[in-house]
């Protein structure tokens, strides 16, 4: 009966860790990018938008941040915010 227990929690944290990854996507350009992600995409929580006041809380990630960093023109770690 244990045994069962341990497998059946094996299989759960498996599971669980396919879900947590995100698929990492280079957009063509921010249009692109916000149909997915409406208010762009940061690098972390931590950064701060220099160009105002943005509609849209960006996306936090950072492998999608450094896959289209090209389209961080004010180079503030948020990549196409709105």
């Amino acid at each position: 009966m244990a045994f069962g227990l341990i497998i059946g929690s094996t299989v759960g944290l498996g599971s669980s860790v396919a879900e947590a990854k995100e698929k990492v996507v280079t957009y063509k350009n921010c249009t692109e990018l916000n149909k997915v992600y409406k208010g762009g995409v940061a690098r972390s929580s931590s950064v701060k938008n220099k160009g105002g006041k943005t509609k849209y809380k960006p996306h936090v990630s950072k492998a999608i941040y450094e896959a289209n960093k090209k389209s961080d023109r004010d180079k503030d770690g948020i990549a196409c915010e709105k």
